[in-house]
């Protein structure tokens, strides 16, 4: 039996699989098609999108003439946002940890807020707002792709700055004194759209950790709206929560 999830049938087969492998000892063979094809009550077809997706995540390997077994993905990074020492950033928490961090700056441009953006940094409609896009990597394995907004009254540079390099958050504190008081952060789940799937060498339609931030002042004004969509294979996301000030 699968267990319920929303959407095509293979992610549902992949999902369970994905649970049951996580239980084998590396190394451990799967069953044959037909046997997997009649306990999941699904076509081949469906199966073997189910496994594709496993394999490509780094969860099974296929081997001609063995069959398909189990293996164990990359090793995890944390992606780890505090908001109770500081507002770090991917880039400054992956330094420190000693990986090795690659950007690719896919969109870098001045647009018209998208009314959610808008919303999110109480612009007004007819506002203008910086968007960069980067695809991030940790020693070289794409892990996810950012998504950043900024009101261009505030930080016009920023349209044409080099961030191939270093953290979007310390530029903001360097070139503007920004003051990063406050953060809000927002999880959630999708899934990989083909394009993206390809940037992040994953199967179409693969879940990602969605994860949305928004950073204000120490007076409440909203500075940086971003949203992060990372391989959850290769991601974690961590929160540090403060009480009384303690």
């Amino acid at each position: 039996m699968v267990s319920p999830v929303s959407g095509p049938k293979y992610l549902s087969v992949r999902e369970n699989l994905r649970r049951r492998v996580a239980a084998l000892p590396e190394m451990t063979l799967l069953p044959p098609e037909p046997v997997l094809c009649a306990e999941y009550g699904v076509s081949r077809i469906t199966l073997r999108r189910a496994v594709d997706g496993l394999v490509a995540d780094g969860h099974l390997v296929r081997e001609q003439g063995r069959g398909t077994y189990v293996t164990r993905p990359a090793i995890r990074h944390e992606y780890r946002e505090s908001f109770v020492h500081r507002i770090a950033g991917f880039n400054s928490v992956m330094t420190e940890q000693g990986a090795q961090v690659g950007t690719t700056v896919l969109t870098q441009r001045i647009v018209p807020a998208p009314a959610a953006v808008g919303t999110e940094l109480t612009l007004d409609s007819a506002a203008d707002v910086v968007e960069l896009v980067r695809l991030r990597s940790v020693d070289g394995a794409p892990n996810h792709v950012a998504h950043s907004f900024l009101p261009a009254k505030l930080y016009p540079a920023a349209a044409v700055e080099d961030f191939r390099q270093g953290s979007l958050y310390d530029y903001l504190r360097r070139e503007y004194g920004a003051d990063l008081a406050h953060g809000r952060i927002v999880v959630d789940v999708g899934t990989a759209a083909p394009e993206e799937a390809e940037l992040l060498r994953v199967v179409a339609g693969s879940p990602l950790l969605v994860v949305r931030t928004t950073v204000r002042d120490g007076g409440g004004r909203p500075l940086v709206h971003s949203f992060s969509r990372l391989r959850p294979d290769v991601s974690q996301v961590e929160f540090e929560v403060s009480v009384g000030g303690r």
